[in-house]
């Protein structure tokens, strides 16, 4: 998400340069079109605006190309976990952990609001966290029992379709603490809204107790 938000961030300042650029061209054209009279034809003015936007597009092009590869990229994970949609509850497995059985796995529903306590957020709060460590290459493959369903961590930057019968991956590297919060963003049937994400953060010593607590 980080690369997301920079690669905004170097397209905006570009587009930005472009339109103050070009709006100075065309008010001066209007208001005192002798001075530029010149830019109006010419073999030069020509090959410069050919080539100062190809180069522009080129600056563009190779970021976005990295993001993309980035994003694609699947390096060997630290931690993988599934996740299956089912009507209406997220489903996952730890499946190539250190704690000694081949799979843990719990299921994850949204908490009622008649059982929410303050601070928890509405809507977006399950009963059972994902848990991960933090600053590790985490890859989770999605699929569905039922139908189509739609992993999506925004904060992540990461969204991946929930399709029966076949299984998508993403990946991700959380760099702080915390917990980040999704939905599911494919509508799903009646409780569409009922199926929140909720991913909790900790680092690598506070999720071996965790997995140590859950899995003895």
């Amino acid at each position: 998400m980080e690369e997301f938000i920079f690669f905004h961030d170097f397209t905006n300042m570009i587009l930005i340069f472009i339109i103050t650029f070009v709006g100075y061209i065309i008010a001066s054209m209007l208001f005192n079109s002798i001075i530029f009279k010149g830019l109006l034809h010419g073999q030069v003015i020509e090959c410069i605006w050919t080539t100062i936007p190809g180069l522009i597009l080129i600056q563009i092009a190779l970021p976005s190309l990295s993001l993309l590869y980035l994003i694609e990229d699947s390096p060997s994970p630290n931690l993988t976990i599934k996740a299956i949609g089912h009507q209406w509850y997220w489903e996952y497995e730890y499946t190539d952990f250190w704690a000694g059985i081949e799979v843990f796995t719990f299921d994850s529903y949204i908490i009622p609001e008649a059982e929410l306590e303050l601070g928890i957020f509405r809507q977006l709060e399950t009963d059972n966290r994902i848990v991960i460590p933090m600053l590790r290459k985490i890859r989770v493959l999605v699929s569905s029992a039922d139908v189509l369903h739609s992993w999506t961590i925004p904060s992540l930057g990461v969204k991946a379709d929930a399709i029966p019968g076949r299984v998508n991956q993403l990946n991700f590297i959380s760099m702080i603490p915390g917990v980040l919060y999704g939905q599911c963003s494919e509508i799903c049937g009646s409780q569409h809204s009922n199926m929140p994400i909720c991913i909790e953060m900790l680092r690598l010593k506070d999720f071996n107790l965790w997995v140590i607590a859950n899995t003895v």
